[in-house]
């Protein structure tokens, strides 16, 4: 899953992610996996889709590796493998610090217009 020697993911390992992550029955899934193991009956149960068509959405989450199958005597649980979702997370996180700073010039640049609008005078650092 990880680049050899790094904690990244690789680009196409990323983009399995989250193209696993665009459909909603395949969200639906990861949430229900994350209260705990299911069979794919189980899985398929609140679903209006027959088990194949969730065991098609099941293989798309195990390629992008974010769910694993075991095997309990005659069940086979799937269960949520978390790891791909903290690398998207993280890649994400690195756009927050841009927005993050956006937003602080946006809430300065309001406070200056603000301040301009109350005392009838252009507010210094404006021209």
């Amino acid at each position: 899953m990880k680049r050899e020697g790094t904690g990244e993911m690789t680009p196409d390992q990323l983009d399995a992610t989250f193209a696993a992550l665009a459909d909603p029955t395949r969200r639906a899934i990861l949430a229900r996996l994350a209260a705990g193991e299911a069979t794919v009956t189980e899985l398929a149960a609140p679903f209006r889709m027959s088990q194949p068509a969730v065991s098609k959405h099941l293989k798309v989450l195990e390629r992008a590796g974010l769910v694993s199958r075991g095997r309990d005597a005659q069940r086979r649980p799937c269960r949520l493998e978390a790891r791909p979702l903290k690398a998207a997370v993280d890649w994400l996180a690195n756009y927050r610090a841009y927005w993050e700073e956006s937003y602080q010039r946006l809430d300065d640049l309001l406070g200056m217009l603000q301040a301009e609008e109350e005392t009838g005078r252009p507010t210094s650092g404006r021209s």
